[in-house]
């Protein structure tokens, strides 16, 4: 069975723990990217463009792999988008307007064949519950654990999961950023069997 070498296009520290724990051998690069939503654009369609333009902006520096593209937009019941906070001061606004909502998580996850140019595609939804937050809750939560890097001001991993009334969705790793049973799917779509690469690199160790 051939495999070709795999990329994640991502500098993101959660994305690459999460292929981590698939037992692959891969390489990430970071693709440079105009993540500008278009007007009028869906979060779901953005998120999933910007996955694929992710994955083929890697195409000519990694020819012969397969790159993984990966996207999250995260969005209020009333379509507001909710980006990395960056500070104490929007993480703070962000998770006052997410009390008591329901926030969406569309994350958007691309396979391109970089040979042959093929690229498949798809956007997984992941909703939140959140509970009904106070001033004080919020101030807690942000100076414990300080997710200003994270979508939605949280991280579902760590205490994040305090928030939340409830969550709704196939797989709990689309919140943190990479879908992982989609990602199976595709790389089994593209001919890799994945517990036997994972058990013969496993050998190697």
């Amino acid at each position: 069975m051939t495999v070709k070498p795999l990329v994640l296009a991502s500098s993101s520290p959660y994305r690459r723990a999460l292929l981590a724990r698939l037992g692959l051998a891969f390489e990430c690069a970071s693709p440079d990217v105009d993540e500008q939503p278009r007007p009028g654009e869906p979060a779901a369609e953005l998120a999933e463009r910007l996955a694929r333009n992710k994955a083929r902006a890697l195409q000519k520096a990694f020819p012969a792999h397969w790159i993984i593209g990966s996207d999250q937009v995260a969005t209020l019941p009333d379509g507001t988008f909710l980006s990395k906070p960056g500070d104490h001061g929007n993480a703070r606004r962000q998770l006052a307007r997410s009390s008591g909502e329901t926030v969406t998580f569309h994350t958007g996850l691309a396979l391109l064949d970089s040979a042959s140019g093929r690229i498949s595609s798809l956007c997984e939804p992941y909703r939140v519950h959140f509970r009904t937050l106070s001033d004080r809750d919020i101030e807690h939560y942000l100076l414990a654990e300080t997710p200003y890097d994270c979508a939605g001001s949280f991280k579902m991993e760590g205490l994040g999961i305090s928030l939340f009334r409830a969550l709704e969705g196939r797989d709990p790793n689309t919140l943190v950023g990479l879908p992982l049973m989609a990602l199976i799917d595709l790389l089994q779509e593209n001919g890799l069997d994945l517990l036997a690469v994972a058990y013969r690199n496993s050998s190697r160790d």
